[in-house]
């Protein structure tokens, strides 16, 4: 198959183009609904918060529901081991993309490159992707995620030492405890307590098989994780002008390392570390890393930056930017790695 029939695969797949639509539409639903007011400045945060400690918690504990195999495993542990690499290796490779800058705008680039919104922004589009699996993978990949923004980043942007309370918000918060629970019982549920169902043996803590009646409710709320999110993004653009961030030279070189630079380092090393069998990773686990990559700012972060007072109007605007050229280039993100799993590279 060449490269024009393996496009032409790739645009025809209904499948494909209802996920894709499905966020554009439903962002576009949702800057529609504030610009005429039917949502009022509120009803972002609202939605954030919904997604955040509801949604999001039931999707991710959800992803686990599964049978544990081998491949799975070996996944779980490789996109594990990917996280802290790639975040380590961000730290430094950022620095050579703003080499130009000088001093605290420099310093600001450098973090915020670093850091994307991969909870509120990459899982939802995850999920509404690759399922339950992509959620696990994202799940297990935001671990390194959160062990770095709250030390290597509230350090760097703020100049202040770890506090205990941002050591608090790195593990104890309803996303990772969902996550760590989630592990524990997809890991260990051969070896947990079990219970007899139909005439199979599941432990008690797989509630998709035990507890059917506490579980579905899980499932409705995981269900309102992409919409509603998607949902507060339109609403978000709604309320900014985008002229001072689009006339921002720095935004602009900003979101385009953000978007476009860093997914693509992430994808030639994941393709050279499973061909050479160094770190081999399935397609779903390759494709969430993407998506989580090419996610924008990330929104812990750019607080960080602007409670410090801390080039506040650049990363205010590259927040912005980059949010729109992310929505833009996310299709094309999914797109690419279609033609790469229709490819057979993975």
């Amino acid at each position: 198959m060449n490269i024009t029939e393996i496009i032409v695969k790739t645009l025809g797949d209904p499948k494909m183009l209802a996920a894709v639509s499905s966020s554009i539409l439903i962002i576009l639903l949702g800057f529609y609904l504030r610009k005429k007011e039917i949502f009022d400045p509120k009803t972002s945060k609202i939605l954030s918060k919904v997604v955040l400690m509801v949604a999001i918690p039931a999707l991710a504990y959800k992803a686990f529901m599964v049978d544990i195999n081998k491949e799975s495993l070996s996944n779980g542990i490789n996109v594990l081991i990917w996280g802290f690499i790639i975040y380590i290796l961000l730290i430094f490779v950022s620095k050579l993309f703003y080499v130009k800058y000088e001093g605290s705008k420099k310093e600001v680039l450098e973090v915020l490159t670093v850091f994307g919104s991969t909870t509120f922004f990459g899982i939802p589009i995850v999920g509404a992707f690759y399922g339950a699996e992509g959620v696990m993978y994202a799940s297990i990949f935001n671990i390194a995620y959160r062990v770095f923004l709250y030390s290597f980043g509230y350090i760097k942007l703020t100049g202040i030492q770890i506090s205990k309370e941002n050591a608090k918000k790195m593990f104890i918060n309803p996303i990772i405890i969902a996550t760590f629970l989630g592990i524990f019982v997809w890991m260990f549920q051969g070896y947990l307590p079990q219970v007899k169902v139909n005439g199979a043996s599941y432990a008690f803590a797989r509630i998709d098989q035990t507890a059917t009646w506490l579980y579905q409710p899980m499932v409705y709320l995981a269900r309102l994780c992409s919409p509603l999110a998607w949902l507060a993004i339109g609403t978000k653009l709604a309320e900014i002008s985008l002229k001072q961030a689009v006339e921002s030279k720095a935004s602009w070189h900003y979101s385009i390392m953000k978007v476009i630079a860093v997914p693509t380092i992430n994808i030639l090393l994941l393709i050279l570390l499973t061909v050479t069998g160094i770190l081999p990773l399935s397609f779903v686990a390759v494709a969430t890393v993407i998506i989580m990559m090419a996610t924008p700012t990330a929104t812990v972060a750019a607080a960080f930056a602007i409670s410090a007072d801390k080039e506040a109007l650049l990363t205010s605007n590259s927040s912005l930017l980059s949010t729109v050229v992310s929505v833009i280039c996310m299709p094309i993100w999914i797109i690419i790695l279609e033609i790469i799993k229709n490819a057979n590279i993975f």
